[in-house]
C-alpha cells in the first residue's frame, strides 16, 4: 500500500475510505445525526457538504454524481427531496459537529455530526438615524419630538439628511461641549 501524502487514511486504503464516508454520508442524510469519532466526524463534514451542495442544484448531473458516491436511491432521493429545500437559503455549513466525551470501551473522542436543517435568521439592518439620537444626550430643556410620516420617495432623498429634532439636538450638545471647554480654561488661569 502506498503511503499516503495528507496523513493517514481512515480504516487502511483509500477505497475503504470512500466507501466508509459514503457510508457514514448516507446515515447522516437518513437519520439527519449520528454519533461517530471526532477524526471521521471532521472528514465527513466536508464530504456531506458537497453533496449537499449538489442536491442544492438539484438538477440530473448533479442527481447521478451523488448516486454514484452514495448508491442508495432513497437516500438520494430523500437528500434531493427533503433535505435540499430545507437548506436552499442557507450558503454553506450545512453540518455541525458538537463533541460529547469520550468512548466508554477505548477512550475515543466522540462527537455528534448533525445537519442544520433550522431556516436562515436574516441579518438585521442597521439605521444610522436611530444610533446617532440614541448616543446623543439629552438638553437640559425638556425637547419635544415631532413625529413625521414620510413616504419613501422622501426617505430616498433624505437618506444622509438628518431630522429637525436630531439637529437640535446635536447643536445643543455641541453647545454644551463648548461651554464645557471655556469653563475648564478658565480654571486653569
Amino acid at each position: 500500500m502506498p503511503k499516503p501524502t495528507k496523513g493517514a487514511r481512515l480504516g487502511g486504503g483509500p477505497a475503504h475510505e470512500r466507501l466508509m464516508l459514503a457510508n457514514l454520508a448516507a446515515s447522516l442524510f437518513t437519520h439527519k445525526s449520528i454519533k461517530t469519532t471526532e477524526t471521521k466526524a471532521k472528514r465527513l463534514r466536508p464530504f456531506a457538504e458537497r453533496l449537499v451542495t449538489f442536491a442544492k442544484r438539484g438538477d440530473l448531473h448533479a442527481r447521478r454524481r451523488v448516486l454514484a458516491v452514495i448508491g442508495d436511491k432513497s437516500v438520494v432521493h430523500e437528500l434531493f427531496a427533503e433535505i435540499a429545500p430545507l437548506v436552499a437559503e442557507r450558503e454553506g455549513g450545512y453540518t455541525r459537529i458538537t463533541k460529547v466525551g469520550n468512548r466508554k470501551g477505548d477512550n475515543a473522542p466522540m462527537a455528534v455530526i448533525e445537519l442544520v436543517l433550522e431556516p436562515v435568521a436574516p441579518k438585521a439592518k442597521s439605521t444610522k438615524k436611530a444610533a446617532p439620537a440614541a448616543a446623543a444626550p439629552a438638553a437640559e430643556e425638556p425637547a419635544v419630538e415631532e413625529t413625521e410620516v414620510e413616504t419613501p420617495a422622501e426617505d430616498a432623498a433624505d437618506a444622509g439628511a438628518e431630522s429637525p429634532a436630531e439637529g437640535a439636538a446635536a447643536e445643543a450638545t455641541a453647545e454644551d461641549a463648548v461651554a464645557s471647554e471655556d469653563e475648564k480654561a478658565d480654571e486653569a488661569k
